[in-house]
């Protein structure tokens, strides 16, 4: 029975309703502040997912990556993994430097977290002395908006010019963070031959010593009395003017020019990465936005900077925006907007047929309304308009009119029932406020389950639950104090007859003869037939979860939008030349135009659409295992594709396609192509290989590669550890002390010769160059130790050789470690092309390849990247799921004030899942992590229709029979259950028919939510009678069974108690036992039956239920018998 509403919630219901101007003020006051905040709504694609991190690096010049990792990663990262807050800390160790990077618990207080780190640093003393200090860096959240790339057959000095000017103009317009790319200072290279050093008595460090006291000016000071200032020197600035300064003066009074001993060069601005357009040099500026940034709007301030900075450029010279995300983002977010709008055309529509135009038009009103309230709440609360949010709205077109739909239909059946209208609507108001606030609730409550998920997917639907919940909050606002008011104005034409309702009587009149002609009958004859009905729909429901298991349905945890970018990188070996990646860069660009012509004859349009080729580095996400390679030896491209919608085919396809056409040259090292998504996440592939031996890590590794490799559809496959060059580890000879050196003073010796020394800076525009003192290039070869000689203490000079004795090892690049552990990682990218296809490549790797290569190598293995997250995720939503039922059960039973109606309502929950997953398989969509947030959404709409209907069920109920209160109950509000259920349906149809490549990830949720609804609607209308029904037949054998237990034949009565002792001394032996130790303490064997010889739950449990019938029949013999030999015995 449900709980009464409590007269002084009347009150305010009452004022609303009969107060003749507050409704509207409130209403002005909800869509007048929704219209103000709306264009000062932020817009993205995806919502912002920022993780909290910080960074510790430690430069040791010289040192290799094992040496690094001895000395200074496993001395701090113990120390760091015991910061208070930490969750994660993976650590790099590479030739000359090491980094650990730390990850702390979401909304952790950063502040505080850099001053535990620096404390725990500071406990660490035995760092090695000639290793910098230190340096601490917290996350620097950012997300590009557009890359803006100036070319021309013009110098590149000039284009870096053209750049700073750019970024000059951007930075008055109010972009300020942005990057330039390919060019850097010049730099002045002094090399100094070995031979030099000896022939003119010199050493590197006393030329870079000169080169530092006489490259600038210093200012002395003011003369008062002749108005003048005294500056010290002239600014030296290029290779002349610091090729004349003074090394010393030589007794005969000579001077040693720097350009006697060394020759001066000019670096150029493109020396370390260079950028082409075609044949033409370019210089590429990356527009990043802050996390409170709006993209539009920066994207629109690039624009209309660039048209303008266009026109002082000279001819042939173009500015050019790729990989903008503004037409991006309003493009998708434009698609959800009308798809949005057509499906509250549907809605209005379904509102307009079954209701009368005055009822559906103040019903329909709320839709704007609460749309707008919610937009406020979104607004103060930092929620942006982006694909998540908008669709969350979405989600609620159809929901947000429920609350509308029940109080309005009721009060207008109220109004017919001869009510004054002002009566009719508050008595409605008040009727109805309990049922609709508990139904609105257990929605809420089943969507804010999702704010349990956490991690970066948590993030990234964290938008649902809050949109949804501000929506339903405004609904109820204005279905209880904005409605009633014109709900009453509007039922003072009940009874009239207006060309307009002319469609809703039409309607009505059909649905009201089939209503009692047709569905009152059956209902009548699914509550006779209860049972059958209810094994039915448990029947259907386990045909749908086989499909599952069976495979019919696959599951793909995230297939995230693809975006039209992909970026291809590679590396040469090591005995190549910038010359040769230069030539290999050229090959790729020709590749890419000749597959672009070949897609354009073969699908009438040409799908590169701008191509962006480097030398010196990788575009985008770069090689792993190159971190000690030479830039000259790393390039890639970066590829525009046409918007995904305009092609037929997807990006991977292109990719793999161009995999196969690159031609592979001796030079050639490694080769990776890679499309880009949109959204958060890992690598679809991410395999993590923990062992305490790098070399067997790397064999392990490779052979994973290759059986990956098999596979079409899987691309960009790479680890992350790389055989570097050879470790000569030197010992000073007993020689070598003898004359005076120590290994500390050769170290430093060395590290000049092989490293250079930056002997000054100076500024040039907004950059600093500097001077650097080298050796030539030409003496860094194999044999340079055997050719050195060093300065002794005495003067004299001693080949290196004789002091040192050399030890040569092999090597790795780097060290990885997560929390301490080595490991190394084999990523790489799966085609979604075919989700059936890449789940196979899944269960394969799990199931196959990876026990056999732990097996083989000895090695532990785990998937992280996409799968780590997606085990997150599920355990996360079951927790979250959990949750919600019980808030769920709980505030059911408040209103019910019954412990066992929540049950039946509660009872149509799972039975949502047979829609869902039919129409996953008729759709041929892979089950997702949007399906789970669909599932729980429903959650909680499903049951709405069920408290409605067990509502108006226990109300009839009190001055009648229960099956004429079921009947008539489902009759009678069979209308609002259809309105209620086809306008969430309807609201989001549109979206489950939009073709466009971007909202395809989104679908999941769509198709849950309709088809789950929809046949969890004809469900409830058969389970839930069924169930009221047999709730009733179970109160009868409760009765019966307290009427045996007080049985007055004595003998009968404890027949009874001993029946009742063996059924539940058989359940424990069969089906209990079975369940606590895995088999059965009785089995058809063991009973002399050779039939179902398998012990399992299903045999068991058919025992059980032979055993419950013969004891059953054994009772009712003996209670016969008992009864025929005292037939005049009183009962």
């Amino acid at each position: 029975m449900v709980r009464d509403l409590p007269i002084g919630a009347g009150g305010i219901l009452s004022y609303f309703t009969r107060h003749k101007t507050a409704a509207n003020l409130l209403l002005v006051l909800l869509v007048v502040s929704g219209l103000l905040t709306l264009p000062n709504m932020r817009a993205q694609f995806f919502p912002d997912v920022v993780v909290d991190d910080i960074s510790i690096g430690v430069r040791w010049n010289g040192a290799g990556a094992e040496d690094v990792d001895a000395a200074i990663v496993q001395l701090l990262e113990p120390v760091l993994l015991g910061v208070e807050g930490v969750t994660d800390a993976a650590s790099l160790s590479r030739e000359g430097s090491a980094k650990i990077k730390l990850e702390f618990e979401p909304g952790w207080d950063m502040a505080r977290a850099e001053a535990d780190v620096e404390a725990a640093i500071d406990q660490v003393s035995a760092l090695p002395s000639d290793s910098d200090d230190p340096t601490i860096i917290r996350g620097n959240w950012r997300d590009r908006v557009a890359n803006v790339v100036i070319t021309g057959p013009i110098a590149v000095e000039q284009l870096g010019l053209f750049a700073d000017e750019l970024t000059s103009r951007l930075f008055d317009e109010g972009v300020t963070k942005t990057t330039i790319q390919g060019s850097i200072a010049p730099e002045v290279l002094v090399e100094v031959p070995s031979s030099n050093l000896i022939f003119y008595n010199t050493s590197m460090r006393e030329i870079a010593l000169a080169i530092s006291q006489e490259v600038d000016t210093n200012p002395a000071g003011d003369v008062t009395g002749a108005n003048a200032r005294v500056r010290t020197g002239v600014e030296k600035r290029n290779a002349t003017e610091i090729g004349n300064i003074v090394l010393r003066l030589n007794s005969d009074g000579s001077t040693l020019l720097l350009s006697d001993v060394a020759e001066v060069k000019m670096s150029g601005i493109d020396r370390e990465r260079s950028y082409f357009v075609g044949t033409n040099p370019a210089i590429g500026i990356r527009i990043d936005r802050s996390q409170q940034g709006d993209a539009i709007d920066i994207q629109h301030s690039v624009e209309t900077v660039s048209d303008k900075f266009q026109e002082t450029l000279p001819l042939g010279t173009t500015v050019d925006l790729v990989r903008t995300r503004a037409d991006y983002i309003t493009g998708r977010l434009k698609m959800l907007l009308e798809n949005g709008l057509t499906g509250l055309g549907l809605v209005v529509l379904l509102l307009f047929l079954f209701l009368n135009a005055r009822t559906a038009f103040w019903v329909a009103a709320g839709i704007p309304t609460a749309m707008l309230a919610a937009i406020t709440v979104m607004y103060f609360a930092g929620i942006t308009i982006n694909m998540i949010s908008l669709f969350a709205l979405i989600i609620t077109l159809g929901i947000v009119v429920d609350d509308a739909i029940v109080v309005g239909e009721h009060a207008d059946h109220r109004a017919r029932m001869g009510l004054e209208p002002y009566e009719a609507a508050e008595s409605a108001a008040k009727r109805m406020a309990l049922p609709v606030f508990a139904a609105t609730l257990t929605t809420i409550i089943a969507f804010f389950g999702l704010v349990v998920i956490g991690g970066r997917f948590g993030d990234l639907i964290a938008d649902i639950p809050f949109t949804v919940v501000a929506v339903l909050a405004a609904s109820l606002v204005e279905c209880f104090l904005i409605l009633p008011n014109h709900m009453a104005h509007s039922l003072k034409h009940v009874g009239n007859s207006y060309w307009y309702d002319w469609p809703s009587r039409v309607v009505n009149y059909g649905f009201a003869w089939f209503r009692e002609k047709i569905f009152g009958p059956f209902t009548l004859l699914v509550i006779s037939s209860r049972y059958v009905v209810l094994a039915g729909a448990i029947a259907i429901l386990a045909s749908q979860v086989t499909m599952v298991i069976s495979g019919k349905v696959n599951w793909r945890f995230f297939n995230a939008p693809e975006q039209s970018s992909v970026t291809g990188n590679f590396a040469m070996v090591d005995t190549a030349t910038r010359a040769d990646t230069l030539a290999m860069m050229k090959t790729l660009q020709n590749t890419v135009e000749e597959l672009g012509k070949e897609y354009e004859e073969k699908h009438g349009k040409n799908p590169v659409k701008y191509l962006l080729a480097e030398v010196g580095g990788n575009s985008g996400r770069g090689l792993s295992g190159t971190e000690n390679k030479s830039n000259d030896l790393l390039g890639g491209i970066g590829i525009e594709l046409i918007d995904a919608d305009l092609r037929p085919y997807s990006s991977f396809a292109f990719v793999g396609e161009l995999r196969e056409r690159v031609p592979r040259t001796a030079l050639l090292e490694q080769i990776s192509f890679r499309g880009w998504r949109a959204g958060p996440g890992g690598d679809a592939l991410d395999i993590q290989l923990f062992g305490s031996s790098s070399k067997v890590l790397k064999e392990a590794s490779e052979e994973l590669k290759d059986k990956l490799g098999s596979y079409s559809i899987v691309s960009a496959l790479e680890d992350n550890l790389a055989y570097d060059k050879d470790d000569l580890i030197l010992q000073l000879t007993p020689q070598g002390q003898a004359i005076g050196f120590t290994i500390d003073g050769l170290g430093a010796i060395l590290r000049n010769r092989l490293n250079g020394i930056e002997a000054a800076t100076f500024p040039i525009g907004p950059r600093s160059a500097s001077i650097s003192v080298k050796l030539p290039e030409g003496e860094l070869t194999s044999d340079f130790l055997d050719r050195m000689l060093l300065k002794a203490p005495d003067g004299s000079y001693v080949p290196l050789a004789d002091l040192v004795s050399v030890d040569r090892q092999a090597g790795f690049s780097t060290v990885r470690r997560e929390n301490g552990i080595r490991l190394v990682s084999v990523t790489g990218d799966i085609s979604e092309d075919d989700p059936k296809a890449a789940q196979q490549v899944i269960d394969t790797l799990k199931l196959e390849i990876l026990p056999n290569l732990a097996s083989k190598h000895q090695v532990e293995w785990q998937l992280a990247g996409l799968s780590e997250q997606e085990d997150r995720f599920l355990n996360e939503a079951r927790i979250g799921f959990i949750t919600c039922l019980i808030g769920i059960y709980l505030v059911l039973t408040w209103v019910f004030a019954s412990w066992t109606r929540p049950m039946v309502v509660m009872a149509v929950i799972p039975f949502g899942l047979v829609g869902a997953i039919w129409g996953h398989y008729i759709w041929e969509v892979p089950l997702s992590m949007f399906s789970v947030v669909g599932f729980l959404g429903m959650t909680g709409i499903i049951i709405n229709d069920s408290i409605v209907l067990i509502t108006s069920i226990d109300e009839y109920a009190r001055d009648r029979g229960i099956v004429p209160s079921i009947v008539d109950a489902v009759k009678d509000r069979l209308r609002p259950v259809i309105l209620t259920t086809l306008t969430t349906v309807l609201g989001l149809t549109p979206l489950l028919y939009e073709n466009s490549s971007q909202a395809q990830f989104l679908r999941p949720t769509v198709i849950t939510l309709v088809y789950g609804l929809g046949f969890g609607m004809l469900l409830v209308l058969l389970v839930v009678p069924s169930l009221i029904a047999m709730q009733g037949d179970m109160k009868r054998f409760s009765t019966a069974l307290h009427r045996g237990l007080k049985f007055r034949n004595f003998r009968i009565r404890v027949g009874f108690y001993i029946a009742a002792f063996f059924i539940v001394a058989w359940l424990s032996m069969t089906v209990v036992s079975q369940i606590l130790i895995g088999k059965s303490l009785v089995s058809f064997p063991l009973l002399g039956f050779s039939i179902l010889n398998g012990i399992n739950m299903s045999s068991a449990f058919l025992l059980y239920l032979i055993g419950v019938l013969v004891i059953l029949l054994i009772f009712y013999a003996v209670t016969a018998v008992n009864l025929m030999r005292s037939p005049r015995q009183r009962l």
